[in-house]
């Protein structure tokens, strides 16, 4: 162990002695793991870095199972078992050689079907360097479509499971992000703080790479937040020659059809001088445009090394031959290598490097062959791993609030483990990202259920302890469609709302009912507002049979910050009636914040106004569908798939030019109801105290009957001078500016008008001038852009006919035995109209609240007398500024947990400074006896994290920033920060 800081020495002993903390098993004085294990490099020559390794993706043509196992061959021909079993095989038998291995999802597996023995040979690979890690999270995340609590739980999963089973030598020193379609900024800051020297990864845009080619920047020092004091989210970037394939011509695999080397000179087909011609010529080639006398090579690609002699048995002879050539003056050196070894050869450089400061989207790889299209496809799984991470989090929370009988309670044994691992799962690059094939996205959602369905027990053990009661709790999972049993039912019910942030909420509750009058009181009995309204067409129409509801009870719950509240509901004979629809468009729908305007020959919507900031702007909004390119095209036959957006066209078709609507207008909400056509409606909804429009969408079945493909955009057009800028979030973070047909590190040659400036958006976009600021909040993660002054498109959903070529060999055309006939899907936007100087103050908190949204239980019948009924998990609300991303348990005796700064620095006048939090203070029913801080993933602590140091090509001076706080319980917050520390805690009796 490196120093400890004096405040924590009490708590070590204790600390030290618990599995899956950072330090892991000690390997002892003699390992030489990491870049002492590096071999010996030639500063006089080329250094050629060659890299076996494997790409194993976690599910894509083929369910996880499947790949493991090496089930469905006719499908792809793909093992990771045999992966693993071989190379460690091949790893014993020559200590020269090396191996990197990714994903612990699959990892994990296979150690635990080995034997005692297997597994002390793979300890000592590790120790020695022989076996690296790399990137090590549970899965390679996608960047474009994941949410940055996400990508860090799943990152802390896998990283844990190597800590545990390897300690030190097993922490990884390099991130490794070969195969997602882009890139984040928002990525890069998170894998600066989990401690990386370095990343690598393979894809970028065409032009970019071959500028990149020329000005020898293919390796550059990413600056990756615009708030936090360099170097902290500094990353070395390096961008791999090849992809993460080998050299044309040299690849030894039995998918490969590459000669091997034939060395015996007696034999007629000997070809070493050949081989080592044709590898000269590539090295020199790659060294022209890099800027080292070394250069990485990929040798591997997806799946490979189920039979590694293959590999090595090549690869040996490759080194020796192209070696042996140095004794008649070549100067050419080729060695097994890692990619930490080879970013430790860049830092001895001692070079400067060229700085970036923007992201890496979008990515094509051709003119017309923009990868954009993945943002929005598979919608619905989407918005159910967005969900899912809601529920993830409730679920970590409650089981530390809860305490250990939340484990093990009246319910039965319950587990956040499931729905951990389910979720890291979800994370990959193409499992969120829409890209797999559909009985893979089917597996991906069944692994989400089934998470959710431990987590239930373990919530309802949890609210049971909480609350005193053991009533049968209820989870109402299609609310959004008005299903649930009980409420349809039931006479009377009570709906406890569990509000997992760290500040109160007030949360628009709708429950499917069937009669026409309730009361609604609150856990002090007081009445609260409450109203039927008719359940619409449209949500009949997509339940199906599921549920038989007439109405819709709707009230806004108020619920205490990190904690739960309860309200009673009752049906009654005589009361207000339901709502009535009226068959008109309301000129206007306001409360006492937001007036929306509508055309009143058109129902579409007209105007928003803030009434507060006495702000007004014209804003229309409607639907239109790109027609996805079929692949006959003059310009390309590329068509639009999975991953690819190619409209056949600049110019979207307008579903419908009016808007067939009704409405209804009482004291709780104001809602105005539009039909585009038979597969698209909305609902224009505004409760009595929201801040926010709602907009809830629905989209589907996409007609197909005409043969086109279908791209289904909602576009908001305004009356705000952008000057063809917008603003989109890096995955639900730091925000970048987006700008009409421009990348900001490189002069673009745009070819695809429409896709070629679309951009991930994961929480929320905005446009904005000196005078407003439009924000539009998204359920999930979605593709857009903004092709004119003024202008905000969205893409909600996506069915096509053809494939894009690029390896799932199917077309993205969803159905489900549900609807046959295709996939219908629903989600909401929330708009906000504000000054821009003041605008993150309500968008930060509106983006937080839609990702960790309340989680609603029910119980039948009225509580008993003694049951708490309201409950709140802190000892107060914290700061607007500070949002807890994380509370998990760690173990017995100490739980995770990481607070962070939500807003970027000059953002918000008020918002965007320090804030202190005091941790003893924090909790109501936990004590906390010891605090230990670590870095972002929780595998080292804080003090320990050392990494390498890089000049960027600037003038500017590297800031350093102090880590430490005068005391070891007050913890300050500065702008975009996030703190992680592992708590030794007690329940409070």
């Amino acid at each position: 162990m490196a120093s400890v800081p004096l405040q924590l020495a009490a708590l070590l002993p204790l600390l030290c002695g618990l599995s899956g903390l950072p330090l892991g098993p000690d390997r002892g004085p003699g390992a030489a793991c990491g870049y002492r294990s590096c071999h010996a490099t030639k500063p006089d020559m080329l250094n050629v870095h060659l890299v076996p390794h494997t790409h194993d993706d976690v599910g894509w043509l083929k369910t996880v199972d499947q790949y493991y196992y090496g089930d469905r061959n006719a499908v792809q021909h793909a093992g990771v078992q045999y992966v693993l079993d071989s190379v460690v095989e091949q790893l014993l038998q020559d200590g020269a050689r090396r191996f990197i291995y990714v994903e612990t999802a699959f990892f994990s597996r296979w150690w635990k079907q080995q034997s005692g023995a297997t597994r002390a040979a793979v300890r000592r690979l590790v120790d020695e360097g022989r076996l690296e890690f790399v990137n090590g999270g549970w899965c390679m995340s996608d960047e474009a479509t994941t949410h940055y609590g996400a990508a860090i739980d799943q990152m802390t999963l896998g990283l844990r499971f190597l800590n545990d089973t390897f300690g030190p030598c097993g922490r990884p020193r390099v991130a490794w992000h070969i195969d997602p379609f882009g890139h984040a900024r928002e990525h890069a800051s998170m894998f600066a703080q989990m401690g990386y020297d370095g990343f690598f990864f393979g894809r970028l845009d065409y032009q970019d790479r071959a500028r990149r080619r020329t000005a020898l920047e293919q390796e550059l020092l990413w600056r990756a937040s615009d708030s936090l004091t360099p170097p902290m989210a500094d990353l070395f970037t390096g961008i791999l020659p090849n992809g993460y394939n080998p050299p044309k011509g040299f690849c030894w695999d039995q998918s490969c059809d590459d000669p091997p080397i034939r060395d015996d000179p007696d034999l007629e087909d000997y070809n070493v001088d050949d081989v080592v011609t044709r590898f000269l010529a590539i090295a020199h080639a790659q060294a022209k445009v890099y800027k080292t006398n070394h250069v990485i090579m990929t040798m591997g690609s997806d799946f490979q090394y189920e039979n590694a002699n293959l590999w090595y048995k090549n690869l040996d002879k490759l080194i020796r031959y192209v070696n042996g050539r140095q004794a008649g003056g070549e100067r050419v050196h080729l060695l097994y290598s890692t990619p930490s070894c080879y970013l430790q050869e860049l830092h001895a450089a001692n070079l400067t490097w060229p700085l970036k400061t923007d992201d890496f989207f979008p990515y094509a790889d051709a003119a017309h062959d923009l990868w954009t299209g993945f943002f929005t496809s598979r919608p619905a799984l989407k918005r159910y791993e967005r969900i899912s991470n809601g529920n993830l989090q409730t679920c970590n929370q409650l089981e530390v609030l809860g305490g250990p009988v939340s484990r093990n309670g009246p319910f039965g044994k319950g587990d956040s483990e499931t729905l951990k691992r389910a979720m890291a799962v979800a994370q990959h690059h193409d499992a969120v990202s829409g890209t797999e094939r559909q009985h893979v996205a089917n597996d991906y959602a069944r692994r989400l259920a089934g998470g959710w369905r431990r987590c239930q027990v373990l919530l309802s053990n949890s609210l049971a302890a909480l609350s005193g009661s053991t009533a049968e709790r209820v989870y109402c999972d299609l609310l959004n469609v008005s299903v649930c049993a009980l409420t349809e039912a039931s006479q009377k019910f009570s709906v406890n709302v569990y509000n997992p942030l760290v500040r109160p909420v007030s949360w628009p509750v709708r429950l499917p009912v069937n009669g026409t009058s309730y009361e609604v009181s609150d856990a002090e009995g007081r009445p609260v507002d409450c109203q039927v309204v008719p359940v619409s067409a449209a949500t009949r129409a997509v339940r199906r049979q599921r549920g038989f509801s007439v109405g819709e009870l709707v009230f806004v719950a108020r619920a205490p910050p990190l904690g739960f509240t309860s309200y009673s509901v009752s049906r009654i004979g005589t009361g207000p009636p339901a709502a009535a629809m009226q068959r008109h468009t309301p000129t206007a729908i306001q409360n006492k914040f937001l007036r929306v305007t509508f055309d009143p020959d058109t129902g579409l919507l007209s105007g928003l106004s803030n009434l507060e900031t006495r702000q007004t702007i014209k804003l229309t909004q409607n639907f239109y569908w790109y027609n996805a390119s079929d692949g006959n095209n003059a310009l390309s036959d590329q068509p639009s798939g999975a991953y690819i957006f190619r409209p056949n066209g600049s110019t979207p078709f307008v579903i419908s030019r009016t808007a067939r609507t009704e409405s209804l207008q009482t004291p709780v909400l104001q809602e105005v109801r539009q039909w585009f056509s038979p597969w698209v409606s909305q609902v224009v909804r505004l409760h009595g105290d929201s801040r926010a429009l709602e907009l809830e969408w629905t989209v589907g079945p996409l007609p197909i009957g005409d043969d086109l493909g279908k791209e289904v955009i909602t576009r908001l057009d305004s009356s705000i001078q952008t000057d063809e800028y917008f603003y989109t979030d890096s995955n639900g973070r730091e925000i970048l500016q987006r700008k009409k047909d421009f990348r900001p590190s490189w002069i673009l040659k745009q070819s695809e008008p429409v896709a070629g400036n679309y951009y991930p958006i994961n929480s929320r976009a905005f446009i904005k001038d000196d005078v407003d600021q439009l924000t539009v909040v998204t359920d999930r993660s979605q593709g857009g852009g903004s092709l004119k002054n003024g202008s905000l498109e969205i893409m909600l959903h996506r069915r096509l006919l053809y494939d894009d070529v690029r390896g799932v060999a199917e077309p993205l055309n969803e159905t489900s035995a549900l609807f046959p006939e295709g996939l219908v899907v629903r989600g909401r936007l929330l708009l906000s109209l504000e000054r821009p100087a003041g605008a993150a103050d309500a968008h930060r908190p509106l983006g937080q609240q839609e990702v960790l949204q309340p989680t609603l239980t029910f119980t039948d019948g009225e509580p008993r007398p003694d049951t708490v009924l309201e409950f709140s998990g802190l000892q107060a609300a914290l700061p607007p500024a500070v949002h807890l991303l994380t509370l998990t348990q760690w173990d017995e005796d100490s739980v995770l947990l990481r607070l962070e700064h939500q807003f970027q620095s000059r953002e918000s006048r008020e918002n965007s400074g320090p804030v202190t939090v005091h941790l003893q203070k924090l909790f109501s029913t936990l004590e906390v006896l010891g605090v230990s801080e670590m870095n972002l993933s929780a595998n080292q602590w804080k003090d320990d994290m050392k990494r390498f140091h890089w000049t960027p090509q600037t003038d500017e001076k590297p800031l350093l920033k102090p880590l430490g706080d005068p005391s070891a319980w007050e913890v300050t917050l500065r702008p975009m920060e996030i703190r992680t520390f592992l708590l030794r805690v007690v329940l409070r009796s």
